[in-house]
């Protein structure tokens, strides 16, 4: 290595050490990006597998191309303020597509790839949407429909090429195109780039677990809050390794992933690596070896039972290695610490099981950081026993979405879902709500001030979750306040608990429970298809007869009794029917970042939910 090399390398460092402690002075997400290209230059930013092998794209080329496509918005009519609605699979082409449609001065409207034409329809009427990137012609024809149904975009732009439609009022563009005549510098562009924190950055339009989604209006100013006092966790609480890399596979049209899995690594000047696809999540991360995931407690769950099937087939000293790791752990959280007398077992699982186990997932894996939607306490002290740190976060679109996280610096609590983030103000009303401000909170919902009121209230969220802090500063969530089932003794019972830990036995795959002024809960399940498999073999039937056997039903219910032993007498789920079919965004049973949409279930099972009273 040149002695020129070396500086280069001192340089790039400095850069990266740097990065992530000036997010709180910027104006805007555009700024900060443009300011991280410049310091970073050739470094590597964005990564996709192409043809078996990563390749990346790095911060200098990824700047050129958010500025000339900037330019090229500009030029076929997009104005300040238009919003651009972008539907697009994670993949490097959206961070370059977001970033430009805010460089010109627009307001982004990312949106699932899963929306139906109506979902579309919805979105892009809703916000009055100007223009739409879309990525694939697959994509396109539900957006190119849900466009013409509306007649309120003007524009399509094309990540590939699509089949252009007859329609004199539309017009069609390729993206690749606009970049490629629309030469531009990133400083220029920057320059210009005069949003304030106040200003609008993006809408984020809501999963709707209750109804039509709302567009939330996200600030600049609340992505920043955000990024600012997630940076100051990692910062504070991890050791400096180099550059951090995220694997990112929740969708981007979700705040959670589209902050924190998008902005955060923009704020940490680091390195994005886009997963193919869930189904080849895991040997994605052996390639990549990410340093911190975003990810969901469903993954979680579904992590834990292949792995300790994993573990029970390999048979051996595994499945002994893994007891000893969950009792090491169990008295590390009820007493704070190890004696001298377990140093050695844990060495010993140290060097066997958790090495192993960290290596499945890169080498290099600080932290899985779970939110957007509870974790059962059970399965995170699981992975923190295998030595792979879980830090349970909490938040909602309508708060940039990061309101608290846990610090692994702390005794981590698995419990809660950590202290709140600095400067975010959290009190508890006299309901038990949840209420937070500060910069991170939305300026309210696109074109809804009915519902902007009912949830702003005195410069405070009202966040709809029922909770309490503790001694410690931490945030207990108990409750979902629209969710909370009263039976016909007036006693609450919160489902999510039940359910969670329903869909942690192997049986069970997917549950809702119902009983609101019933005297017990009953709920609908989904078998799951690996145990609905093994048990028709086993039985001499195919899976769709087993479905339908009495037996099978019992064996179902055996699994639900087992849960009902840790339950106390009101949270007891009585029967179980089983699901016509898995829960899923495609039958609108499931939102798209992987919520039950309880109204929808309860429309499709509510009669045969209440027969099991009866029965």
């Amino acid at each position: 290595m040149t002695r020129e090399d070396i500086l280069e390398a001192e340089r790039l460092r400095a850069a990266e050490r740097a990065a992530g402690r000036d997010t709180e002075h910027w104006n805007n997400l555009v700024a900060l990006f443009f300011a991280r290209a410049a310091a970073l230059g050739d470094a590597t930013f964005l990564l996709r597998k192409v043809e078996g092998s990563w390749r990346g794209l790095s911060w200098r080329e990824a700047a050129e191309q958010v500025a000339r496509l900037a330019r090229g918005l500009q030029a076929i009519g997009v104005k300040r303020g238009d919003r651009v609605a972008l539907v697009c699979e994670n993949r490097p082409e959206f961070a370059i597509a977001d970033l430009a449609i805010m460089a010109a001065g627009a307001i982004s409207v990312p949106t699932y790839t899963t929306n139906t034409v109506r979902d579309h329809a919805h979105v892009l009427a809703d916000s009055g949407a100007a223009a739409v990137i879309v990525s694939t012609a697959r994509l396109a024809r539900g957006v190119i429909e849900a466009v013409l149904q509306t007649g309120a975009c003007r524009t399509v732009i094309g990540m590939e090429p699509l089949r252009r439609v007859q329609a004199e009022t539309l017009a069609f563009h390729d993206m690749a195109d606009l970049i490629a005549r629309h030469p531009a510098e990133p400083a220029e562009v920057a320059a210009e780039a005069l949003m304030k924190r106040a200003d609008t950055a993006c809408l984020i339009y809501t999963s709707g677990t209750g109804g039509a989604p709302r567009g939330v209006r996200q600030h600049h100013g609340a992505i920043l809050h955000n990024v600012s006092g997630c940076i100051e966790i990692i910062r504070a609480d991890f050791p400096d390794t180099g550059r951090e890399r995220f694997l990112s596979f929740l969708p981007l049209s979700h705040a959670y992933e589209h902050t924190a899995g998008q902005f955060l690594p923009i704020g940490l000047g680091g390195e994005i690596a886009y997963a193919e696809s869930l189904e080849k999540l895991a040997a994605n991360i052996e390639e990549v070896s990410p340093t911190i995931m975003v990810v969901v407690p469903r993954l979680f769950e579904v992590l834990r039972a292949r792995m300790l099937k994993a573990i029970e087939k390999q048979g051996g000293l595994a499945p002994r290695m893994l007891g000893l790791a969950q009792k090491l752990e169990a008295k590390r959280t009820a007493e704070g610490r190890l004696g001298l007398l377990d140093r050695p077992v844990d060495f010993l699982v140290e060097r066997t099981l958790r090495r192993k186990v960290r290596a499945r997932f890169g080498g290099r894996l600080k932290a899985m950081v779970s939110g957007g939607a509870p974790l059962n306490p059970d399965v995170g002290r699981f992975f923190d026993a295998l030595g792979l740190t879980i830090l349970q976060g909490y938040g909602q679109t309508e708060a940039g979405p990061v309101i608290s996280c846990n610090r692994p610096a702390a005794r981590l609590k698995m419990h809660t879902v950590g202290p709140p983030l600095r400067d975010v103000h959290v009190e508890i009303a006299e309901d038990g709500e949840i209420c937070v401000a500060g910069e991170l909170v939305m300026h309210g919902y696109w074109n809804n001030p009915e519902e902007t009121e009912r949830v702003l209230v005195d410069g405070l969220l009202r966040t709809g979750d029922i909770g309490h802090i503790d001694e410690d500063g931490h945030i207990v969530i108990t409750d979902r306040k629209k969710d909370i089932i009263v039976n016909d003794k007036g006693e609450n019972v919160a489902p999510q608990k039940v359910e969670g830990m329903l869909t942690l036995q192997p049986e069970i795959a997917q549950a809702m429970v119902h009983g609101d002024r019933r005297p017990h809960l009953v709920g609908v399940v989904v078998p799951d298809p690996e145990f609905l498999a093994e048990w028709a073999r086993t039985h001499g039937l195919d899976p769709e007869a087993a479905r339908s056997s009495p037996d099978f039903l019992r064996a179902v219910q055996a699994a639900v009794d087992r849960v009902n032993a840790q339950l106390p007498v009101t949270e007891k789920v009585r029967r179980v029917m089983l699901a016509d079919a898995p829960f899923s965004v495609e039958n609108e049973q499931l939102t798209p970042s992987m919520k039950i949409r309880r109204h929808v279930l309860r429309q499709v099972y509510g009669p045969r939910l209440e027969a099991l009273y009866r029965g």
